[in-house]
């Protein structure tokens, strides 16, 4: 007898993510990515999920791991940080996974900061978004993915 895979869960970062804990604490906190990861790998396991942290400085790099989750994921967590706002590339490419739940996350509230940050390209292909919970909100973002998967 051989037993079912658990579904991997992409959790993917944009820029200046990597400076979690040390950038602008008054803004995103104390808590470092490491901390993220902690976080969603206990709720994923609390669903029988797994997941696959990732964070890239570089927009090619987001567009090929999300490319390459259309094969390898069963859903997307995204904190697109500043390509939230400019990159019809990850757009495009998250539009290419309509088979995957996506729910793209942000620490701060986007919407209590400057103008140019209440548009995100992303929330276009995204099944939910979730903003200004701090790294909390990465726990309800993998919550919303494995309910998605569980309702399927």
């Amino acid at each position: 007898m051989t037993a079912t895979p658990s579904p991997t869960l992409l959790i993917l970062n944009g820029p200046n993510l990597n400076l979690l804990g040390r950038r602008q604490p008054e803004v995103y906190g104390t808590d470092t990515l490491a901390d993220v990861e902690k976080l969603c790998a206990e709720t994923a396991a609390r669903h029988g999920a797994a997941i696959d942290l990732r964070q890239s400085n570089h927009e090619g790099q987001l567009v090929d791991w999300v490319q390459e989750a259309r094969e390898h994921h069963a859903g997307i967590v995204i904190n697109p940080a500043a390509y939230t706002h400019t990159s019809v590339a990850l757009l495009d490419a998250l539009a290419t996974c309509e088979a995957l739940p996506i729910v793209e996350v942000h620490i701060s509230n986007v919407h209590r900061r400057e103008a140019f940050r209440h548009h995100s390209y992303v929330s276009a292909v995204a099944d939910a978004v979730i903003a200004g919970c701090g790294i909390q909100g990465y726990a309800f973002a993998v919550e919303r993915v494995c309910a998605l998967l569980a309702a399927r």
